[in-house]
């Protein structure tokens, strides 16, 4: 499958732009979309969903035409959206079924459609269970579920561990790896620690432009150098932050232990390390956007 995306904008009542010359072609794997909160990740998403009109530009998904051959295009694709709705009265095998009506499943292959998709997103033992019995993890699983109940070859996924724990984010994670294998999927996150675990390919998007395209370890690399461990005291902690961008702080005995980049400050011990997408994504959005992630996020993010 390829997804070609071309000169595509979208803008809204007000004059606000959401999407500028947006570039981008798609052909395999998992696929990251990576950028702050804002950025027009959601409104990209929602338009290769076709649940969104675009104000100019060109997407073909498969050769397919997605504003000329939107019941086509939509035959191909499942998403699972930032805010997932359920029945919380349903079952998780009953709200399976009946989205598997929806999606046009033949009558005689749903119901070992349904236990097939639960064995998929490991519910099939909560199966009788009423969704609203589940955890958040569980009905970020079953989201993707409903997505994949009708087979097919793209999958989108908007925002989708927000508001997991670090080990229901693990696991959905892993869960995004399988699928991927056999599947093109696109994650569209805040959250860096999504993308450096399961994409070989990403794009960063800031205030609706793409800023970078390509693969993780080419990000990485233009951070080379710039990553470091630092030990202050916790009055420091502003003179360090106005000049360098903060992945971590740990506080230690009234000293605090912190993981930085960009250049030292002088009057410090800065010993370097080993640069992660985390620390190359910070890097990159400082000198090439002049944003700068919010440390409180990616600390809520792990």
């Amino acid at each position: 499958m390829l997804i070609e995306i071309v000169n595509l904008n979208k803008s809204y009542r007000g004059g606000i732009q959401a999407l500028q010359d947006v570039n981008l072609k798609i052909d395999s794997g998992m696929f990251g979309l990576l950028g702050p909160n804002g950025a027009g990740k959601s409104t990209l998403m929602k338009i290769l969903a076709t649940l969104e009109i675009p104000s100019s530009g060109n997407i073909k998904i498969d050769q397919l035409d997605l504003t000329l051959q939107r019941k086509q295009v939509r035959a191909s694709l499942g998403y699972l959206p930032q805010f997932f709705g359920v029945y919380p009265q349903m079952s998780g095998y009953e709200f399976l079924y009946f989205i598997a009506q929806l999606n046009g499943v033949p009558r005689k292959k749903i119901h070992s459609r349904v236990m097939e998709t639960l064995e998929d997103v490991a519910l099939a033992n909560a199966r009788d269970r009423k969704v609203k019995t589940y955890s958040g993890g569980m009905v970020r699983r079953l989201g993707i579920a409903q997505a994949l109940i009708h087979d097919p070859k793209l999958l989108i996924v908007d925002e989708p561990t927000v508001g997991l724990d670090p080990e229901e984010r693990i696991r959905f994670r892993n869960l995004l790896s399988t699928i991927g294998k056999n599947k093109v999927i696109i994650l569209s996150t805040h959250i860096v620690g999504d993308i450096s675990s399961t994409c070989d390919d990403l794009a960063i998007l800031s205030q609706g432009k793409i800023v970078y395209w390509g693969s993780p370890a080419t990000l990485i690399q233009k951070a080379k150098s710039k990553s470091w461990v630092v030990e202050c005291p916790e009055e420091a902690y502003s003179e360090i932050a106005a000049h360098m961008q903060i992945i971590s702080t740990i506080p230690s005995s009234g000293m605090l232990q912190m993981r930085v980049v960009g250049e030292p400050v002088r009057g410090f011990h800065f010993a370097p390390v080993k640069a992660n997408l985390e620390d190359a994504y910070m890097n990159f959005m400082e000198e090439q956007t002049g944003e700068r992630v919010d440390e409180d996020m990616l600390q809520e993010a792990k």
